[in-house]
């Protein structure tokens, strides 16, 4: 793959900057997109999977799915590698160690949220999780990656599109609060923790091992606090099986596979646009109401999207700062 490179067009006169991307990076950003898309979109079958089975008797069984679903792909791409280089062991510990931490993370991350959620609204859970956008870069800055203004903006934007999105009532604290803030945390450890392992490591397999870590997690958990019944389970298959073959099984592997790419901080964005998509499957699917305060938080959201893509040369901050337009503000 090439390096990443830009090409910026400005006018002296306006403050427009346009920059294009390589090809790499806006097949890292499509993917991502769809990433959030699948997730927006699962939200559905996770509220209708509820119904049947537990928090956590659900989210093993999917995670379980999601792992199982990888193995045809893992095998038959092991068999492509053995036949021309060689490959990579599967019971690799290097590979086995991150995901294993990748799956401790994630199962910390989705279980706060799902006890959280359930001592607040929805729409507060919905835009406390999405406070990842800001999290990212700035546990960033401990491992001194390089966020440029654009994303600093894109984020912001991204969180006062959020706002408007999913909260509709007071914004007291209360404990539920706390609990989904903290999964907000882990959220955006994920995608840290996914940015440096995916580059030492294959995005398949450490998939496939941070899947079956967090399903084991989650069914032991089950297993101890929770009663799993085959009825309830049989009721909530379809939800099991499409969420773990397309949340879990394609979405998260491609988030890896985009990370490879992708800034950290512009992939939290990116992703964070899986609220967008939630609202959008929820009112096209189950008919909840659209009102014109939510389509306002969705442009931000989009608006946040589209300037962390597109101020993210390493002179565009030069160039801003040495338009005429610029100049005209500061003084």
């Amino acid at each position: 793959m090439h390096n990443t490179s830009f090409q910026v067009f400005f006018t002296e006169s306006l403050p427009w900057i346009f920059i294009v991307q390589t090809t790499s990076n806006w097949r890292a950003n499509f993917l991502l997109l769809l990433t959030a898309m699948i997730w927006g979109s699962s939200f559905v079958a996770q509220r209708q999977g509820m119904e049947h089975v537990s928090p956590f008797t659900f989210n093993g069984l999917r995670f379980l799915v999601g792992a199982v679903s990888l193995l045809p792909i893992l095998f038959h791409n092991r068999s492509k590698e053995y036949n021309s280089t060689g490959t990579t062991p599967l019971l690799s510990w290097p590979i086995i160690a991150g995901g294993f931490s990748l799956g401790l993370v994630l199962f910390a991350g989705a279980s706060l949220q799902q006890i959280g959620i359930v001592e607040t609204t929805a729409g507060k859970a919905g835009f406390i999780t999405g406070l990842y956008v800001i999290i990212v870069p700035l546990l960033g800055l401990f491992g001194k990656q390089n966020t440029r203004f654009g994303t600093w903006l894109g984020a912001l934007l991204a969180v006062i599109g959020m706002y408007f999105l999913s909260v509709t009532d007071d914004l007291s604290l209360s404990r539920g609060d706390l609990l989904v803030l903290c999964s907000a945390l882990f959220w955006a450890m994920h995608v840290q923790l996914i940015s440096r392992l995916c580059q030492k490591h294959d995005a398949l397999q450490l998939s496939f091992y941070q899947f079956l870590f967090c399903a084991l997690f989650s069914l032991l958990t089950a297993l101890q606090w929770e009663t799993i019944s085959l009825a309830g389970i049989r009721g909530a298959l379809f939800p099991i099986f499409y969420t773990g073959i397309f949340s879990v099984g394609i979405a998260y592997t491609l988030q890896v596979v985009a990370q490879k790419k992708a800034h950290p901080a512009h992939a939290a964005i990116i992703l964070s646009l899986e609220s967008v998509f939630a609202v959008l499957a929820g009112y096209f699917i189950l008919g909840e109401i659209l009102t014109p305060q939510g389509l306002f938080g969705c442009s931000l959201m989009l608006a946040g999207m589209l300037l962390s893509q597109l101020l993210t040369s390493r002179n565009s901050d030069q160039i801003l700062r040495g338009s005429r337009w610029y100049r005209k503000i500061l003084n």
